[in-house]
């Protein structure tokens, strides 16, 4: 009897609502949760890349930037006034890649348009060939335009150093040259290579482009006069070592970038060795007065016209020459016996140790690597006695220029130089000072008396002393007929500033050159009638010194 009441309810849309919404929820939420991790990972990836992309971009830029700048860069050398020896600019070369061009004809006839001077013959088979060829170097700013404004892929520029040296063959055996990968040669850009590629200052230099100038512009003059193979000459302040002037004949010019492998374009200031005669007599006379075992008035009576040193002669070169002479007689007239006997008396350890001191022995240091080292010479009685006159004995002009500078300073050792520094070395006496002293009057007399050899260069004004060297030239260990002529002036001898230090190769007499006397006398010479250096570099000397002197004068006339 108890009836049970059921109550049907309509929840059939309630019910599926309810369900479907609780499966949309749980498959959203999962839905979601994953898009949101891989959107969280992608995002973080993402960022990642970005900053290594970002990163290695810079740092791929820095190096290009670094290793472009490096292969472009390299500092300007200006002389001592700061006029520009060379200057560096960046240029572009035009390439083109033949596997690029779309249409030959076309790119041919608009190349012609722009160059109608080149030879497109050529230009021609190197498209033809599909490698890589260099079209154009060092292309104008104005043709550049033109090319680039063609628009063809195939037409590659790129930027590259351009090496400037304004004064052509003027500095060139003391710059020298770099490769076509800017690495130095030679001269200063190899001495100076890695320097040249770090500093952004200019290199400062002692020498004077004015000077320079002069002293090239005789040596040519009288190379043509005395058909020479060759000249060099050196000018250098006596106190500091500082070089005013290198030149070297014959010469080049380095912005041709010329491979030169003729052994006659050495540098004969400071890489060619030679017997320079009896400039080295000085040697044995000053040797003589830091020992103290002569003086200029020392006598010497009874010198004979010949020596035989193991079977071969030694004469006086000039038979008038008086046989009772004084120390300071014997080097005005630059005699060899006496000399020799100069020489025999300071003893072959003594004389072996001076020239050691005043370094004209052993290689010398200096700013390039174009040094000469004087042969080996093998002492002993005869070698002493040869040396004592300046005979089978060798060193470079270089070399002679720094004897002379210590031996007129005052005794004081230097080191030459071609880079200008402003920080002072300390002076190191090395010789007796009584050198100087003694040695200046002789080397004055030699210049302003009639038994002097050097009369030619007494320029008046300039108080010019020095010696005169004449030797043999050896040539595969046996002496010849020709000769090595040299001179080394110094002035003024009353406080000696400069030595000019000039020597001739293979000089030969001018039957047609004009001589003017430089003894008030107004006389005049025609021709050359001895092949000796009195009659040929110290005609040279004479020359050059009217020329830079007065420049010398008012430029440096507070030099110390």
């Amino acid at each position: 009897m108890n009836k049970k009441k059921f109550e049907i309810k309509d929840t059939e849309f309630s019910f599926h609502y309810n369900k479907s919404q609780s499966k949309l929820d749980i498959k959203f939420n999962r839905i979601s949760f994953i898009f949101f991790i891989f959107f969280l990972i992608s995002l973080i990836f993402s960022i990642h890349l970005i900053h290594l992309g970002s990163r290695d971009s810079v740092s791929i830029k820095n190096i290009q930037n670094e290793s472009f700048t490096k292969k472009l860069y390299r500092a300007d050398i200006v002389d001592r006034n700061y006029k520009y020896i060379v200057k560096t600019v960046s240029s572009i070369n035009i390439g083109i890649n033949p596997s690029q061009v779309i249409d030959k004809k076309k790119l041919l006839i608009n190349l012609k348009y722009i160059f109608p001077k080149k030879n497109f013959l050529e230009i021609e088979k190197k498209l033809n060939k599909e490698n890589f060829f260099w079209f154009e170097k060092k292309i104008s700013d104005e043709n550049y335009e033109k090319i680039m404004k063609l628009g063809d892929k195939s037409i590659i520029p790129n930027e590259s150093l351009t090496r400037l040296y304004p004064h052509k063959n003027l500095f060139s055996h003391i710059i020298g040259q770099i490769d076509d990968d800017n690495n130095g040669i030679s001269g200063l850009e190899k001495s100076l290579d890695s320097i040249l590629k770090k500093t952004k200052k200019p290199i400062i230099l002692t020498v004077d482009t004015d000077i320079q100038f002069l002293v090239r512009k005789e040596l040519i003059r009288f190379n043509k006069i005395f058909k020479t193979k060759g000249s060099a000459a050196i000018l250098m302040n006596v106190n500091n070592g500082e070089v005013i002037s290198l030149v070297s004949l014959p010469d080049f010019n380095p912005n041709e970038r010329k491979k030169i492998t003729d052994t006659n374009f050495i540098n004969r200031a400071t890489k060619g060795v030679y017997e320079f005669g009896s400039v080295f007599k000085t040697f044995t006379i000053a040797a003589g007065f830091d020992e103290k075992i002569i003086k200029p008035e020392t006598q010497f009576d009874n010198l004979p016209k010949s020596l035989v040193c193991a079977g071969y002669p030694i004469r006086e070169y000039d038979n008038k020459i008086p046989a009772s002479l004084t120390v300071e007689q014997i080097l005005i007239r630059s005699g060899n016996i006496g000399s020799v006997r100069i020489g025999q008396k300071i003893g072959e350890d003594k004389f072996k140790s001076f020239l050691s001191k005043i370094d004209v022995l052993e290689e010398t240091d200096f700013d390039i690597e174009e040094i000469g080292k004087p042969i080996n010479f093998n002492w002993g009685k005869c070698p002493l006695a040869t040396a004592s006159f300046g005979h089978g004995i060798t060193t470079t002009l270089l070399q002679l220029a720094k004897a002379y500078s210590i031996i007129v300073n005052g005794g004081y050792n230097l080191e030459p130089k071609l880079i200008k520094k402003n920080k002072e070395i300390k002076k190191e006496r090395i010789l007796n000072k009584e050198v100087s002293k003694k040695i200046l009057p002789i080397l004055r007399k030699i210049v302003t008396t009639k038994e002097g050899t050097a009369s030619l260069a007494n320029v008046k004004g300039y108080e010019v002393g020095g010696k005169t060297g004449t030797a043999q030239k050896s040539i595969g260990g046996v002496y010849t007929n020709k000769k090595i002529n040299s001179f080394v002036s110094v002035f003024p001898t009353s406080n000696p500033k400069f030595v000019l230090a000039i020597m001739l190769d293979e000089p030969k007499t001018n039957a047609d050159y004009i001589y003017h006397y430089r003894d008030g006398s107004n006389i005049k010479y025609k021709g050359t009638p001895f092949n000796t250096a009195g009659w040929t570099t110290v005609e040279v000397t004479g020359q050059i010194l009217e020329k830079i002197g007065p420049i010398l004068a008012t430029k440096y006339n507070k030099i110390n």
